[in-house]
């Protein structure tokens, strides 16, 4: 060979390496700069001081459609060209059953502008959240990419109370809840949001430390148990505690229908004691026994309104997100005039039930309750448990606890719902793929 062939091989070479180089930083970039976007959101510290009552969101910021379609755009591109088989999987009875019965709820929906609007962002987000596990090579670059994001995202919190205090914490100057003064908030709208996602992320800490982060670990830890404590988050830091002794417990107990019965039982009870009780008279009066307030901090009006508005529906719902502050909420009678100003019910499976009916509700049950913990079992069993598997469980069983009491199922953007369907997805494909060190 000559010295122009050797030269030109060399170059190859050389030219390969740098557009390798080029897409690996396009792919970590992707990955972190797509959490932060999330979890910090484009309207990061809200003045709560000039909160408009009754201002819904009716799917129509169009900034975080664009940059969510272009998202979509390069990670499905990113994924394909490279890991076409993983995409595939995603091919199954269960998401082709959910995905076509939203899109029939869509298209029936009361406010269909409303509906198509939300779904549009919806889809955008679940393609990004789908595409995400797949761009990263190795357990190690997801572990030191989640690390950079969860850091990101604490460290604007903390600069936030730092230095714009007004701004990251509830003051009993705000419009809305002023009796929360006090209680941290973050880059976030509400404690309630901050508290949630303090949890999430001190599950990722756990698993960064048990990978081998032993600085960046336990500082997240400590950093969102700190931050979790002066939200004041009573309900993700009971439900924290809940699924830590709980996947304590299933890390030792290898059977499928045990870890099942173990995990769900709590679910069934939660929303027994917490929807149940406008449905059951006997419910309700064993849930007034327990050391807690039994309205739950008035969510059981809203609660027997939403009830009482999916009896009308119960078919097919309302449509799609299209429900709370539509048209559909009309001819009041008194004392139920702030209906008309609330955005959700305060229970993920209870709005799912109002957009998309009961066989939506089942449905929904299936893809995001029973298939994430069949795919932990075959991940478990199938030699990719471990730090990574176990931290994704706790995500998922937070999620679902949480969704009792809160409402973020298929929120487009919400960071606690990006955050778990990022956990269901990784799960999909750890029960399908062997991860590499």
């Amino acid at each position: 060979m000559n010295r122009a062939a050797v030269t030109s091989e060399l170059n190859s070479v050389a030219g390969g390496i740098g557009r390798q180089q080029v897409i690996d930083v396009v792919r970590a970039g992707l990955f972190i700069g797509t959490l932060l976007l999330v979890w910090i959101s484009l309207r990061p510290y809200a003045d709560l001081g000039e909160y408009a009552v009754g201002d819904t969101s009716t799917g129509n910021d169009l900034p975080t459609y664009v940059i969510f379609a272009i998202l979509a755009v390069v990670a499905v591109f990113l994924v394909a060209r490279d890991n076409a088989q993983g995409l595939a999987t995603l091919w199954t009875s269960s998401f082709l059953l959910f995905g076509g019965w939203l899109v029939l709820t869509t298209i029936l929906s009361f406010d269909r502008g409303t509906s198509l609007r939300r779904f549009a962002l919806t889809a955008c987000v679940v393609a990004v959240a789908a595409s995400m596990p797949l761009l990263a090579r190795s357990r190690h670059e997801v572990m030191r990419w989640f690390s950079i994001a969860a850091l990101g995202l604490l460290a604007a919190c903390y600069l936030g109370l730092l230095l714009a205090p007004h701004l990251s914490m509830h003051l009993a100057t705000d419009l809305q809840e002023p009796l929360l003064a006090g209680n941290w908030r973050g880059t976030f709208g509400h404690k309630n949001a901050a508290a949630s996602m303090m949890a999430m992320l001190l599950f990722l800490g756990i698993y960064i430390t048990r990978e081998g982060g032993w600085i960046s670990g336990p500082t997240i830890i400590g950093l969102c148990a700190l931050f979790l404590v002066y939200a004041a988050g009573k309900s993700s830091l009971s439900l924290c505690f809940m699924v830590l002794f709980l996947t304590s417990i299933v890390a030792v107990v290898p059977w499928f229908w045990l870890r099942a019965v173990m995990l769900l039982t709590p679910l069934a009870i939660l929303n027994l004691l917490s929807v149940g009780t406008v449905l059951s008279p006997a419910l309700a009066s064993w849930s007034k026994l327990l050391p807690f307030d039994s309205t739950f901090t008035g969510r059981t009006d809203i609660w027997t309104f939403a009830v009482q508005s999916l009896q009308a529906r119960l078919a097919t719902g309302y449509g799609f997100q299209a429900f709370w502050g539509s048209s559909a909420i009309q001819d009041l009678p008194a004392g139920k005039e702030w209906a008309a100003f609330s955005s959700h019910s305060h229970n993920g499976y209870l709005d799912t039930a109002l957009g998309m009916g009961l066989p939506g509700l089942a449905l929904l049950i299936l893809v995001l309750v029973i298939v994430p913990l069949r795919d932990f079992q075959r991940a478990d069993t199938g030699g990719n448990g471990g730090p990574l598997a176990m931290a994704l469980l706790r995500i998922w069983l937070f999620g679902l606890y949480l969704a009792s009491m809160e409402s973020f199922f298929l929120d487009r953007a919400d960071p606690t719902w990006f955050t778990l369907l990022l956990a269901i997805f990784f799960l999909h494909y750890l029960a399908r793929f062997r991860a590499k060190a």
